[in-house]
Parts: structure tokens; C-alpha cells; sequence
């Protein structure tokens, strides 16, 4: 199961994180720019590309859901005691590139 820890883990190992707060959460961003925040207990808010956020939803229901707070917006929320750590990994780096400038996205992808 993964905890709150391990995504502080996760998403601080990437470039220019910094922890902070949203709608009084904890939250990850990449130069002032959300990327990830806790919505509630075991449950991370996690940006994402739209097309991809229908697929995981569609494929992994189990993982990945939504809520009508957050239709039509880049993001996908994730079970956090369903996910293992190397998918929400994933997650985060996919989430951090997709909200992080493309110049700063380049140094993760150079990595």
C-alpha cells in the first residue's frame, strides 16, 4: 500500500518540486504550478493530459476515477491503497511533464 510518504517521496525527487498547500491539502508544484495534491485521505489528485486521464479511468477503475468537480479538467484521481509505488511514480513524472515548463520538462527527460 502506498502511503502519503511515498508520494512525498516520489514527487520531491523531481526537478524543482516543492511542497506546498492547496485548498488548505498537501500539494506538489513545479515552479508554482500544481502537478499533485492530496484531495482527501488515500486519495491523490494527479494531472494529466485528458485523453489520457478517459483511458486510465476506462482501463483501471479500480485505480483511477473521477468526480463531476473535476470533468472536462486535466486531472485524475488515484487510489492511493490500490496503486503500487512504481505506477504512482509514473503518475507523478507524467504529471510533473505535463504541468512543468518545456525547458525544465527536458532535464527530467534527459534523466
Amino acid at each position: 500500500m502506498v502511503t502519503f510518504d511515498t508520494v512525498r517521496e516520489l514527487a520531491m525527487a523531481l526537478p524543482e518540486a516543492e511542497e506546498s498547500t492547496s485548498y488548505g491539502t498537501p500539494s506538489f508544484k513545479v515552479r508554482r504550478k500544481l502537478f499533485s495534491r492530496l484531495r482527501e485521505d488515500g486519495v491523490l489528485m494527479v494531472r494529466i493530459d485528458l485523453a489520457d486521464k478517459d483511458f486510465l479511468i476506462r482501463s483501471r477503475p479500480s485505480v483511477y476515477f473521477t468526480t463531476p468537480h473535476y470533468d472536462g479538467y486535466p486531472a485524475v484521481l488515484v487510489r492511493l491503497d490500490v496503486i503500487g509505488k512504481e505506477e504512482l511514480g509514473r503518475m507523478l513524472r507524467a504529471a510533473w511533464r505535463f504541468t512543468a515548463p518545456p525547458r525544465l520538462a527536458s532535464q527530467l527527460d534527459g534523466q
